[in-house]
Formats: structure tokens, sequence, C-alpha cells
């Protein structure tokens, strides 16, 4: 079959005349002259024997034809220059899309990226983060890293590691404390998962005493240990995921009492055979994890 010759300047010349609206913007963006611009557009229309445009005395205004075409070259070109970009000195970078928990991504990932890029640096890593609420095909993520039981529909789930909850705060408050009973007289920060304090206090032996909460609920552990740095009140947050904030000693870590409420998951799309980039990740991953946790991970 021979495919019909693309008369790609055209194309292109329409694609940016139609995002700006102008000829004359169009122009500038790609270093041609107006004129050229609109000769390549009606060279265009001529050849799909339709108006793109309606010519107005101050700019463009689109056709409906011009914007069924639009999303379509768009898409196009965006592929292109993936593609282009992704060649580097003769070879295809691998693009992997990861999304991740906010607080493992910040915790315990970003630290350690540096190093799988050192060792594969034609896979690029692009990270974005959720609060354990994502859609993975729409998004168009490889893999997603949750925190749970591990069980979701459509998903094959690869367990991480476990992240037990304690209480952690600043080391003013933890002068205060010396039992948890104690913990009835301060500000216990909340997440939006609220049984937590709970099995957190029936760890520790205790049914759980009345606290000063203030109505404060976050949806993200990353912001609910902000308080807690800032004084707050008592964060009730995975330690593993805040090495930082306790090695610094901006926080500590009063009890070594835990509650195991679930894991982090490594999931993907049971619908999609894992690529060289995904099992080159996910293979790293795990050793990372070996190497910090051993077998107790």
């Amino acid at each position: 079959m021979t495919r019909p010759h693309l008369p790609l300047n055209a194309l292109r010349a329409f694609e940016a005349a139609a995002r700006h609206l102008s000829f004359t913007h169009a122009a500038d963006e790609l270093n041609v002259t107006q004129a050229a611009v609109s000769h390549q557009v009606k060279l265009l229309e001529e050849r799909l024997g339709t108006a793109l445009f309606k010519r107005l005395p101050r700019g463009l205004m689109i056709t409906a034809e011009g914007e069924a075409l639009l999303p379509v070259m768009r898409d196009s070109f965006d592929r292109m220059a993936d593609m282009l970009e992704r060649l580097e000195g003769g070879r295809v970078r691998d693009i992997l899309n990861v999304g991740a928990v906010g607080t493992f991504a910040v915790g315990w990932l970003l630290p350690r990226l540096a190093r799988f890029q050192a060792d594969h640096p034609l896979i690029e890593i692009r990270l974005s983060t959720h609060n354990n609420r994502v859609e993975m095909s729409s998004e168009g993520l490889d893999f997603a890293i949750r925190f749970g039981e591990g069980a979701w529909h459509g998903l094959e789930a690869q367990r991480l590691f476990d992240a037990p909850l304690s209480p952690l705060c600043v080391p003013r408050i933890a002068e205060a404390i010396t039992t948890p009973a104690d913990l009835a007289r301060q500000t216990l920060l909340r997440s939006y998962r609220e049984s937590e304090w709970s099995h957190w206090f029936a760890a520790a032996g205790l049914t759980r005493p009345p606290a000063r909460t203030h109505g404060v609920t976050f949806d993200s552990s990353l912001a609910m240990m902000e308080a807690a740095v800032q004084g707050v009140g008592v964060a009730l947050a995975p330690p593993r995921m805040f090495t930082r904030q306790l090695n610094s000693g901006q926080v500590v870590q009063p009890f070594d009492v835990h509650a195991a409420l679930g894991s982090y998951w490594l999931t993907h799309l049971k619908s999609r055979k894992p690529s060289s980039a995904m099992q080159t990740f996910a293979h790293w991953l795990i050793e990372e994890i070996r190497l910090t946790y051993g077998s107790e991970a």
C-alpha cells in the first residue's frame, strides 16, 4: 500500500497557527514569514478541500474541521518530539512513568533515584505523586506505588515493605510525654484514616484516651509531618519515611510502639506485559530494599 505524501510543513504551520490563532505568532515560533505560514495553511486547505480557519480582521477563528484536526496534529507532533528526545547518541532512552504515594516518593525514593540514574542512564524516570488514589490507565503510568493490603482490581501487586506507624513530635513535646497515656494531654494530628490512632493505642495496651485534635485532619503524611515539625502536635506516621527529620533531631520518636496497618506495594496493570525498563526498575527497587532492610522488610 502506497502511503500518501504528508505535507509536514503545512501541517506544522496549521498546528502552530491553531495554537496561537495568529499567522504572525505562528511565524515567529517557526522562524519564517507570516506570508509563508499563510501560504502553507492555504495549500493544506486546498488539499483537504475545506477551510481550517476563518480569517478575521484581527486574528483567526478555527473552523469545526480545524478543531477536529488540531488534537491529532498535537498528539502526532508531541509523539515525534518525544521520540527525538529519547534518541541519545544513537540509542533510544526508555521513559518510565512512575506514580508514588507522596510520603514514599519524598521520604524513600527520591534520596535513592540518583543511584538508579547513574546505573541506568538510558531509562528516564518521570515521577508523579498521588495520595493513594490513582487511575493508572488514564494517567499513563507504568507503575504505581501504593500503601495498603495489596488487593487492587486489575492490578499485579508486589509487596515492597511494611511501614508501621508510631508517634513523632518535636523534642519539646516529647519531654512532656513519659507514657502513652500522656498523649491525652497533647494535640494528636490525624490523617484521613480515622482509626489509625485507635490502632496505635491498642498496640500500646490502652483504650484511646480523649485527645485535643482541634478538628485538624490531613490528607497527606507529608503535610502532617510538617505540622509536627512546627510543634503543632503529635503526628502518627511511619518513621521509615521520615529518617531525615529523625536523624536531624527535628522530631523524635518517644515510644518504641508501632501499629502495622499496611505495606507499600509496587503495582502495574495486569493487562500490560512489563517492558524491559519496567523489569529493570522493579529489580532495582527490590534490591535497594534488600540492601536497606535485609530480610525484615
